[in-house]
């Protein structure tokens, strides 16, 4: 069952995350559209930091650039960077009921926003709007969902993991 879980089941769920990430929303709710990868990306990196971690947030990076049509590595060095920093601090997140886990998550996801902001200026792309820091709180609101959704299937299909 292990095998299956690491070749098909926890990639599934990357695969899900980059397509929400892609889908299209309407105009009014696209600014707020969560970061589907990097929540996937830390759950994984704190549930099993054994096994995925920093090449397989670099990996899904990439995946993420060539899906938004961004600076190849940009998304790959934020999401790199927070699975870093999600792993120094997994065991003590995990300690949190969920609503501290989301503010966590938050502030992860402020950094890595943070540093596609920074490549966008560096690039002359700045953002159009406050807009741009939306994503953080609709992921803090979906990362108990998120959490328990993905607890679910790594239940379900990695016990031997």
């Amino acid at each position: 069952m292990g095998l299956r879980a690491i070749l098909l089941v926890i990639p599934a769920t990357f695969v899900l995350a980059l397509i929400l990430t892609i889908i299209p929303l309407p105009d009014w709710a696209a600014p707020w559209r969560p970061e589907w990868v990097a929540m996937t990306m830390l759950y994984w990196s704190m549930a099993l930091p054994r096994r995925y971690s920093i090449g397989t947030a670099w990996l899904a990076g990439l995946f993420l650039d060539v899906a938004k049509g961004a600076l190849l590595g940009q998304h790959a060095m934020a999401l790199a960077l927070i699975t870093l920093l999600g792993l120094r601090l997994h065991q003590r997140i995990r300690l949190h009921p969920l609503w501290q886990q989301a503010i966590s998550i938050g502030a992860l996801l402020g950094l890595y926003l943070l540093v596609v902001l920074w490549v966008y200026g560096i690039t002359g792309q700045p953002p159009e709007s406050w807009l741009y820091w939306a994503p953080i709180a609709s992921s803090m609101l979906l990362w108990p969902l998120i959490f328990v959704t993905l607890r679910g299937v790594r239940r379900r299909w990695c016990l031997d993991l």
